[in-house]
């Protein structure tokens, strides 16, 4: 491994604070610098966690020249405005989804990546989960079969959620759902239809101008045989918090649990009936991490240390994913590859989401990614 460190700065200290202690641990990574708007935030969390450098401002963060690269952590509304602004200050980006909420924004951060050489990765916690990471391994050793269709699913309640959500349109932010889909084959979208279901309560449809419940969406794949449908509920929706991912093989399937804590369905052809589905136990993937992170995909404690501040502990959250996305984006700027997924990859994932509330708004009319989400 590199000895090379990479210097790398937190936007972003509520979702953010759990990167910390993964990239102050990381052999390749060295975090010089978290940015919060909260002054008194911003100090206690510095402080337990021993980082000198400190922003209120973003726009002075970009501006100082010992940091290389950005991971932004700021609400959805910004994701794309401060992902150009970083890259056109020289810096590389790494970004919590979704990549932004505008078409004409991922244009421009793919057309950044492209002038400028630099590295962007969308920080999708799905594609780096446990459970995915599972499933890939079986599509990547031939198990699966040949792969005929995938299916993805992401139901929450937003009700009481503050700022920006209530009334979120469903696929406006779907990437957690488009993200698995599209990622185990490592395929892009071409178009998609989606369709809007059921009625949201009247001060919520105000918000966005937007009345559904539920929004489905199929995408068919490009330069392949392969098509996919996601699904998505934000309010108004009986229904347990769930990010499903689902793949049907040739030669095996697997499906999601219905209750969440229950185990993977692993579906066996040419077997006796009763015989073909069998519950499986996913095994943890820390073994293709450094061993100075492994700990943080099922556990770890912010302050190891005499720190009191005992609110900041890590748990299995995202399907152990936090560690693997630091991972792939320090290894991507350490090596100079492309981590998945880079700028293009994610605007394909995220566009698919944006075109498929307009597809819905046009009564499921077929709507096609724009040429710059593909990668040939």
């Amino acid at each position: 491994m590199s000895e090379k460190k990479i210097k790398i700065a937190i936007v972003g200290l509520g979702f953010g604070a759990e990167f910390i202690p993964i990239y102050k641990k990381h052999p390749n990574a060295e975090l010089v610098a978290v940015c919060q708007r909260n002054e008194e935030k911003l100090n206690e969390i510095a402080n337990a966690f021993d980082i000198a450098k400190r922003y209120t401002s973003y726009e002075e963060l970009l501006k100082d020249d010992e940091i290389e690269a950005i991971h932004i952590n700021t609400p959805i509304p910004n994701h794309g405005e401060q992902s150009i602004q970083a890259l056109k200050a020289g810096k590389h980006v790494a970004c919590t989804v979704p990549m932004a909420t505008t078409v004409d924004e991922c244009r421009q951060i793919v057309a950044l990546t492209e002038k400028t050489g630099l590295t962007y990765m969308m920080m999708e916690t799905v594609v780096y989960a446990r459970e995915f990471l599972y499933m890939k391994e079986l599509y990547d050793n031939g198990e699966l079969g040949k792969v005929q269709f995938l299916k993805a699913s992401h139901q929450q309640d937003m009700d009481g959620w503050p700022n920006y959500w209530p009334g979120l349109p469903p696929m406006h932010y779907a990437t957690h759902c488009v993200g698995p889909v599209l990622g185990l084959t490592r395929d892009e979208a071409e178009y998609v239809s989606c369709f809007g279901s059921g009625t949201i309560r009247e001060e919520l449809i105000k918000e966005y101008n937007s009345p559904y419940a539920v929004e489905t969406t199929h995408i068919k794949f490009r330069n392949s045989d392969l098509s996919a449908q996601v699904y998505r509920s934000l309010f108004d929706v009986a229904r347990q918090y769930r990010e499903s991912f689902e793949v049907y093989g040739s030669k095996k399937s697997v499906e999601w649990p219905l209750i969440e804590g229950k185990p993977l369905v692993v579906h066996t052809a040419k077997k006796p009936e009763p015989k073909i589905p069998k519950e499986v136990e996913i095994p943890d993937f820390a073994k293709l991490l450094p061993k100075e992170i492994q700990s943080f995909t099922t556990q770890g404690v912010y302050d190891e240390g005499d720190n009191q501040h005992l609110s900041f502990t890590q748990g299995a959250g995202h399907g152990g994913s936090h560690p693997h996305l630091v991972h792939a984006f320090v290894e991507a700027l350490v090596n100079g590859t492309s981590p998945y997924p880079n700028a293009k990859q994610a605007a394909n994932i995220t566009c698919v989401g944006i075109l498929s509330h307009e597809s819905a708004e046009k009564g499921g009319e077929i709507l096609r990614l724009p040429d710059f989400t593909f990668t040939s």
